[in-house]
């Protein structure tokens, strides 16, 4: 099986986009995850020592230096506008991977999906994938109530990028009911999907295998995380609660598996106003080091 294009470096930069302007159905509040996941984030970078973490699951030191996640800080957002807050965040992640690190991005909503990947498809030649873990399906075009970029049109909008391809853009963690039209887009145009039910019956091992499997031969590839794909069990502090998703730990697992196949990171809808105790913001948070520390060694095509 060829993997796609490896990761060339193994840096990794944060830009934070605390925006949750576009999240018109849910809960408002995601605009304070980028500083509460950095403060989460903080307890795990501190145990490095002489450039190693030790890894508890794996028994063995790794590299995660001092240079390994740098805070680009947030991108310059436009609180009172949803289209010039999407362009500045997309730029800001052109400009990491223009630098050569690769972007991880906080949301903020998940119109931040669409931002990510248009910053990725844009700083790249060659085609670029998608892996995007949901409830939701995000195939929305336009409504009156939600215009054409909301939280709920990231992954229509990433589409009809020129250079997305669809044949290696995967959806899962899918769950409970969606709008009829979307299933006339899924079944036209859509993207491959594994459900929440098909997951956790099948197991996380089986759902990376058909991940890597659908991800193969794209030149780069964006992984974006909406929190509620997690059971909210898991991760109370959500945009929206959908029961019967993934857990936190095969969540973690995942990252750690998909992390050496991908370009570019985000996890959105987090949202510290319905948090318990900080559970959710602590759990992306690990998502991140998950990414950045597994992700650090290319792929082996």
């Amino acid at each position: 099986m060829m993997a796609p294009h490896p990761t060339t470096s193994r840096t990794f930069e944060i830009v934070g986009a605390p925006y949750d302007g576009a999240a018109t159905l849910g809960w408002p509040g995601s605009r304070y995850a980028p500083a509460r996941i950095r403060e989460a984030l903080a307890w795990m970078t501190m145990r490095t020592e002489g450039g190693k973490v030790y890894s508890l699951d794996t028994g063995s030191l790794l590299d995660a230096g001092t240079d390994l996640i740098i805070d680009g800080g947030d991108a310059a957002i436009v609180p009172h506008d949803l289209t010039q807050t999407l362009d500045a965040v997309s730029s800001a992640v052109s400009d990491v991977v223009k630098r050569g690190r690769i972007p991880i991005l906080l949301g903020g909503d998940d119109c931040f999906l669409f931002a990510g990947a248009r910053g990725i498809h844009d700083a790249v030649d060659g085609t670029v994938g998608i892996v995007h873990f949901d409830a939701h399906l995000d195939l929305m075009d336009e409504s009156e109530r939600q215009g054409r970029f909301s939280h709920s049109s990231g992954m229509r909008r990433s589409l009809e990028l020129e250079r997305t391809s669809r044949d290696h853009t995967i959806q899962v963690g899918l769950r409970h009911f969606n709008y009829p039209s979307s299933l006339q887009f899924i079944e036209q145009d859509g993207p491959m999907q594994i459900t929440a039910l098909d997951f956790i019956e099948n197991g996380w091992r089986s759902a990376v295998d058909r991940i890597i499997e659908r991800i193969s031969g794209v030149d780069h590839v964006f992984f974006s995380f909406d929190i509620d794909a997690i059971d909210p069990a898991y991760a109370p502090g959500a945009g929206a609660h959908e029961p019967g998703g993934i857990t936190s730990r095969d969540a973690i697992e995942v990252v750690k598996a998909l992390a050496p196949y991908c370009h570019g990171f985000a996890v959105t809808e987090v949202n510290p106003l319905k948090d318990h105790h900080d559970l959710t913001s602590n759990l992306a948070a690990y998502l991140c080091y998950y990414f950045a520390v597994f992700g650090s060694k290319p792929a082996v095509s």
